[in-house]
């Protein structure tokens, strides 16, 4: 089978087109056909070395395909089954084994590009929303990259819930994106001269002064700042993402002195850490984007043979909604 390897750490010109043997699955797993590979930021951390990878490795994790073998022990799935995955190591390739447990059945109804779009940033969605910091009616968010993956369904998710999104993007083009998802305010960060000030200055404005409930911060270093001197007394931040880059360690007192500020740093597998609640999370979403009140925008396809072209897109902020890698 064709698949990507990147082959040592670095940019996304380590990223080269291998031919691979077939996978064969052992107790407990299936072997998927993949119709639709997911990229995303963590795919190139693990590329770039920040998070500790053996090289060469097959990148990806998230995707959507069809069952084409079970191995013993499986019993809940079957040849011609239509899965998707969040967590399959090696889901840059023709074919992909893993863990019939992490498996997602997709309904009827919904297309497996769709599903390959969903299970990572439409689950990282939900909890942010549901569990991280419960959202309830009449609550302002601020969140950054509105206009990403993970913002446009959250920004839906969170207005559903009846909250205010004030949303943070870096062009015209992506305002009006995440306007389109239901963002009550935007600010285009690109256009400001401090982030640090002038964000926290627009949301106090526009918030009475008081500042916003929670803040999610998916892209790290360059919005950390702003991002904690815009949340309110006794508010959160959650720093969900390092799309600029991982934030340096900081003082605890910065807490204290902002206004006894919460801030966690979740991460998809402690929110899905059992079948039950995986299966709960995947069935919300898949059920919401079936019925079409959460509205999956795929920003940009790449033929599985242009992951670097993708990693470079994603790295320079070009792409809005889901990137896909395709046969």
């Amino acid at each position: 089978m064709r698949a990507i390897h990147a082959t040592r750490p670095g940019g996304p010109e380590v990223l080269s087109v291998v031919e691979l043997p077939d996978p064969e699955p052992g107790p407990g797993e299936v072997v998927a056909d993949v119709a639709a590979a997911g990229v995303n930021f963590i795919d190139t951390y693990k590329r770039g070395g920040v998070y500790p990878m053996d090289f060469p490795h097959v990148p990806g994790a998230e995707g959507a395909g069809t069952v084409v073998s079970v191995g013993d022990g499986v019993t809940d799935l079957a040849v011609g089954d239509r899965i998707a995955w969040a967590d399959a190591p090696g889901s840059y390739a023709g074919r992909v084994v893993l863990p019939a447990d992490v498996a997602l059945p997709v309904p009827d109804g919904l297309d497996l590009e769709t599903a390959a779009a969903l299970p990572l940033q439409g689950m990282t969605a939900h909890y942010l929303v549901s569990s991280t910091f419960r959202l309830e009616a009449g609550q302002t968010v601020l969140l950054t990259a509105a206009a990403g993956g993970v913002g446009l369904l959250l920004t839906q998710l969170a207005v559903a819930r009846g909250a205010r999104v004030i949303g943070m993007v870096g062009s015209t083009e992506k305002e009006e994106l995440a306007r389109e998802a239901g963002a009550a305010e935007v600010i285009r960060y690109a256009e400001l001269d401090d982030l640090t000030t002038d964000v926290p200055r627009i949301v106090r404005d526009l918030t009475d002064g008081v500042g916003v409930d929670v803040a999610y911060d998916g892209v790290g270093k360059d919005t950390f700042d702003a991002s904690l001197a815009s949340v309110r007394r006794r508010g959160m931040l959650v720093l969900f993402g390092g799309a600029s880059g991982q934030v340096p360690p900081f003082d605890l007192q910065r807490l204290n002195r902002a206004g006894s500020i919460f801030t966690t740093r979740p991460t998809l597998g402690h929110y899905t850490a059992d079948r039950e609640e995986l299966l709960w999370r995947a069935g919300e979403v898949f059920a919401a984007a079936g019925a079409g009140t959460l509205k999956v925008r795929i920003g940009a396809r790449f033929p599985l043979t242009d992951a670097r072209a993708a990693h470079e897109a994603l790295e320079a902020r070009a792409t809005t909604g889901k990137v896909l890698l395709v046969p």
